[in-house]
């Protein structure tokens, strides 16, 4: 399976967001991280690639352009995760997972999807929230849950929007793990993160974003530099044994 993104264009009404996003074709399962300060796009990027915003351009997965698909086409191929689970009032974990394993995949029985939902969870180290209501679940678990039917399809294409963001330390290892065996299994991931070193130490490949445009891309070690930080992030830093050493912030003055 090869994955690309050729001179993608999106955005909202009136705010035109991506400027010919391209992201080099890579072979295989694999982690991909989308980095970049507040406001440069990866979010819209994310959606823009799921087909969930106006764009153009081409998202291919292997000879096959996935905005050229219809939405229950791509569905099968593609598998997005919000950064935050809508509460969906009166919904259990499980029912909200079960719902959303279906719709992707129309023909699994109820039962099935209900089985797969219920090894995903625990894998999450989630499964005592089954049958608690979505509306009732802190942030952290909502997101946990929220990842529950990505993790349980068979999508060859993961889409993740900031899935650890309100995790503690443990759970944010333990999901970036649990996305890194599912990539040795041959499945496609790209992620939104905002903690550079989590990305360094699960990421085997990033891509900077700034201003909607791509800043730089490639094998993690070779982006994530001194010169990548000063010059997207605005900070004179470094990583250090997988620590982001932050020495000054770079005024305006460093540019004259």
């Amino acid at each position: 399976m090869s994955f690309a993104v050729h001179h993608l264009m999106s955005g909202y009404p009136g705010r035109p967001v991506l400027h010919d996003l391209s992201l080099s074709q890579t072979a295989g399962g694999g982690i991909t991280a989308l980095l970049g300060p507040n406001g440069a796009g990866k979010s819209t990027a994310l959606r823009a690639i799921a087909g969930l915003l106006p764009a153009r351009g081409e998202v291919r997965l292997d000879s096959v352009d996935l905005l050229a698909l219809s939405p229950r086409d791509r569905a099968r191929k593609v598998a997005f995760v919000p950064q935050m689970l809508p509460s969906g009032v009166g919904l259990t974990v499980l029912e909200a997972s079960v719902a959303a394993i279906r719709a992707a995949r129309p023909g699994l029985s109820r039962e099935s999807a209900a089985e797969a939902a219920l090894t995903a969870l625990d894998r999450l180290g989630a499964g005592g929230l089954a049958l608690d209501r979505l509306d009732r679940l802190s942030g952290g678990q909502r997101q946990m849950a929220g990842l529950a039917p990505a993790l349980a399809g068979d999508a060859p294409l993961l889409l993740l929007d900031e899935p650890t963001s309100m995790l503690d330390i443990a759970h944010q290892h333990r999901v970036m793990q649990l996305l890194a065996e599912i990539a040795r299994d041959g499945r496609r991931i790209v992620v939104v993160l905002h903690d550079i070193p989590l990305a360094a130490a699960w990421a085997e490949r990033v891509a900077v974003l700034e201003s909607g445009r791509l800043a730089a891309e490639g094998a993690t070690e070779t982006v994530l530099t001194p010169d990548i930080f000063a010059r997207v992030w605005g900070v004179e830093a470094e990583l250090d044994r997988g620590a982001l050493r932050i020495r000054r912030l770079i005024g305006e003055h460093d540019h004259a």
